[in-house]
């Protein structure tokens, strides 16, 4: 019964002495400053200095054109299976798989035409244009 154990715990043992001996030479053969300057407290991205700050505010358009991306994920999700399996659904010749997936595209057609229709897909230009003509601008 013990020897069941015995692989998984030689593989953990050789984990658990190899990270050690990795470590072990990092601490004794790396290379030491402890003087803090400030280029060691400043943030390193990519070897460019810093442009802008982290902290700026994101427009509510990007989040929503990601919630839009999710759905369409979900959408292929469930349709994918759908697609496999639909000779396998229709076999005995009924069409109501082909009604249900129909009604499903039909809610996701309409979600995608209200989401249209609130201006989410619309980055910027023609709105603010509308805009400003609409003050005579």
């Amino acid at each position: 019964m013990a020897y069941q154990f015995m692989p998984v715990l030689i593989t953990l043992g050789v984990a658990g002495v190899f990270s050690a001996v990795l470590l072990g030479a990092a601490a004794l053969l790396g290379q030491r400053t402890r003087q803090r300057t400030t280029a060691k407290l400043e943030s390193y991205e990519t070897g460019m200095p810093v442009i802008d700050r982290a902290h700026k505010r994101i427009s509510v358009k990007f989040y929503l054109v990601a919630l839009v991306f999710v759905v369409l994920d979900v959408e292929v999700a469930f349709l994918y299976p759908w697609a496999i399996n639909y000779r396998s659904m229709v076999g005995d010749g009924s069409l109501m798989p082909l009604w249900e997936i129909s009604a499903f595209l039909g809610l996701i057609v309409l979600a995608y035409l209200y989401l249209w229709r609130k201006g989410i897909f619309d980055w910027g230009g023609r709105r603010a244009s509308s805009l400003q003509k609409g003050r005579g601008a």
